[in-house]
């Protein structure tokens, strides 16, 4: 079944591929391999070569060469490849899903659901290329008129992380196309194969058109989000992963006065208070918590719940826990899918060890699962307070229960952690609801009331404060991050005048 899957998409999975696109595949082989693994059965899917140095610098002056012509496109034709390109993925969508699950490990829905995401920002950005408005603004000078406009900015670095292999990626570059810029994307080294067969259904759409250059993908280590950090001819990086990983880049990025954009760690909490719907608050959690074996940046890690029925809710919680059973992920019904590495196995392990030792009492789960591949049981740890491995992110299926007594208590805990990227409360109370929506609640850039804290969707900006990096990407007017600015002034009088009254006469 994979192997026809692979071939559909280009892929062939019997040779190691080269690991750079200009346009077009490279013949190069001057890079090393990396191997793409299956997490769900811990075995190899394919060997990839990466890029070279000499690659990398085809991909950006290609990118480069992109930009000279596609700028001056119009915005609406810019729209109509996307809109192209969104078609194009359309068709391949049961196949791109079922490799995202195949490599990245999603269970069958969420792997279809990236690829729907990614058409989905397609169509956004279509209806986008004739919307980058300005603004006219009010001159002080008489025969004056001043008004904003937006330019495009350059090409593109975008760097990408396992968990989402596709989708953030289509939430730059159908943006970035838009506004006028070329993309050079550098994949998680976890999910080459996704990437690549990504980049082949676009080339499918930009070659005969003449477009080659305007998407390219460069496959790499660590040492590719490096080159594009401190590359100059890359006026903004967008990259999506550890805080870690965000401040190098960040770092790198501002060293060179260029512009990144960064979505980083999450340490999402929900809260859920004496009036709370808990049937609804259940499902809620259940997904936010467990969903993609809680490796999304906005998975719920701190369920803090109000005393008074925390030993209602959490009862009920565990059971449907209990109820979740692992399986391959590609198999229709199941819910709970691999880790992505073993690297992941362990450091979920080592905070079970961490939280016991800090006083947190393991309610279920707990324990690596006996099965091939990276799988882990779905856990929750009852703490007695905040400590430090609650305020430290863990990417798997780790939820914290902490109990308190005032709302206002329940929000300093929640706001009490670097994190600040999705945050929900379930209530059934209107003060509730809007004090935690107030400048006085939520510090984070999501904040829901009676939904969990995952599944945002793409028509609002997506991004957070504090150690999530201030990034904002997909909707609303995330747009402006890919365009500079530029305000104009024309005058159409036969006089001089100056602002704020000066007269400079000779």
């Amino acid at each position: 079944m994979f192997e026809e899957v692979l071939s559909r998409l280009g892929i062939d999975a019997t040779n190691p591929n080269p690991g750079v696109f200009a346009g077009a595949w490279s013949d190069s082989t001057s890079g090393e391999t990396l191997t793409s693994v299956n997490p769900a059965t811990g075995e190899p899917i394919a060997q990839v070569f990466t890029a070279s140095r000499p690659d990398y610098e085809r991909a950006i002056e290609s990118a480069r060469e992109a930009f000279a012509a596609w700028r001056i496109l119009p915005p609406p034709q810019r729209g109509e490849i996307v809109r192209q390109i969104g078609n194009a993925l359309r068709e391949a969508k049961d196949d791109l899903g079922l490799l995202v699950t195949l490599e990245a490990g999603k269970i069958r829905s969420e792997g279809l659901g990236e690829v729907q995401e990614m058409i989905d920002m397609c169509d956004f950005a279509v209806g986008l290329s004739r919307q980058l408005y300005g603004l006219t603004i009010a001159s002080e000078r008489p025969s004056h008129r001043m008004f904003e406009q937006w330019q495009p900015l350059g090409p593109v670095g975008c760097i990408t992380a396992f968990n989402f292999p596709v989708a953030v990626w289509a939430w730059n570059a159908a943006i970035a196309l838009v506004c006028g810029n070329p993309v050079v994307w550098k994949p998680s080294e976890l999910t080459p194969l996704t990437a690549i067969a990504v980049q082949r259904i676009v080339n499918r759409v930009l070659e005969p058109q003449g477009w080659a250059g305007l998407l390219n993908l460069v496959v790499g280590g660590r040492e590719v989000g490096q080159w594009l950090a401190a590359d100059e001819r890359l006026p903004l990086i967008s990259a999506t992963g550890s805080t870690a990983m965000g401040k190098s880049v960040a770092t790198t990025v501002a060293g060179r006065l260029g512009r990144s954009l960064l979505e980083l760690g999450g340490n999402n909490g929900l809260i859920v208070t004496e009036s709370a719907n808990l049937d609804l608050a259940l499902r809620a959690v259940l997904f936010a918590a467990v969903g993609t074996a809680g490796q999304r940046c906005t998975t719920l890690r701190r369920l803090i719940v109000h005393r008074s029925v925390v030993d209602r809710f959490v009862p009920r919680l565990v059971q449907a826990y209990r109820s979740i059973q692992p399986g391959s992920p590609w198999d229709d019904g199941v819910l709970l899918g691999p880790l992505v590495r073993e690297s992941a196995v362990e450091q979920f392990e080592s905070a079970v060890a961490a939280a016991k030792s800090q006083g947190g009492e393991v309610l279920c789960g707990g324990r690596r699962i006996d099965r091939p591949g990276y799988y882990v049981e779905p856990t929750i740890i009852r703490m007695p307070k905040q400590s430090e491995i609650v305020k430290r992110e863990t990417f798997a299926p780790i939820l914290y229960v902490l109990a308190y007594d005032s709302l206002d208590n329940a929000i300093a805990l929640h706001n009490l952690v670097p994190q600040g990227l999705s945050s929900a409360i379930f209530t059934d109370r209107f003060q509730d609801a809007e004090r935690f929506l107030s400048a006085l609640g939520s510090d984070c850039g999501i904040a829901n009331v009676n939904i969990g804290t995952s599944g945002a969707e793409i028509g609002g900006a997506f991004g957070g404060e504090k150690e999530t990096g201030g990034g904002r990407e997909a909707g609303s007017d995330a747009w402006k991050a890919y365009m500079r600015r530029q305000t104009c002034t024309l005058n159409y009088g036969d006089s001089l005048p100056l602002a704020q009254g000066v007269r400079f006469e000779v």
